[in-house]
């Protein structure tokens, strides 16, 4: 079997298929809950805690030099260390939102299998040995 055709075997298999199908929509829904987060639920959470936006809480951490501006992308674009911890917080809270939904979606999803009725059960092969026993117990019988 040539490489190719490997490839094409293993690329057309289903689970590659729908993994690919998975993180493009995962990305797309990422972009979702950046822009509930960002857009939506930062700017809540800011308003309550008094400041309007997370993402440009810092602390410098060096000396900021002549002519540059007291802000985050100045300070960064300087070079100047700086400890961007609003940005970590918008971050966690966006992952515990992501995460949030994806636990309820996983917990509906096995809610809808528990749903289904299981197919009636087939019963168990009998094992060979068994089988054998009962021909020589039912041959001794027949004796």
């Amino acid at each position: 079997m040539s490489i190719l055709s490997e490839f094409k075997e293993f690329a057309v298999k289903g689970n590659v298929i729908d993994l690919a199908v998975g993180v493009i929509i995962g990305a797309a829904f990422g972009k979702i809950v950046d822009s509930l987060v960002a857009d939506i639920i930062m700017p809540l959470v800011g308003m309550v805690f008094g400041k309007l936006d997370f993402s440009n809480l810092y602390v410098v951490l060096g000396t900021v030099p002549a002519g540059v501006a007291n802000t985050l992308a100045d300070l960064k674009k300087a070079g100047v260390p700086v400890l961007a911890y609003g940005n970590f917080i918008t971050i966690a809270v966006n992952f515990v939102i992501l995460a949030f939904i994806i636990f309820m979606m996983v917990k509906q999803i096995n809610r809808l299998k528990r749903s289904e009725e299981p197919a009636p059960a087939a019963a168990p092969a009998t094992p060979e040995d068994v089988v054998l026993l009962r021909e020589i117990r039912d041959s001794l019988r027949q004796r």
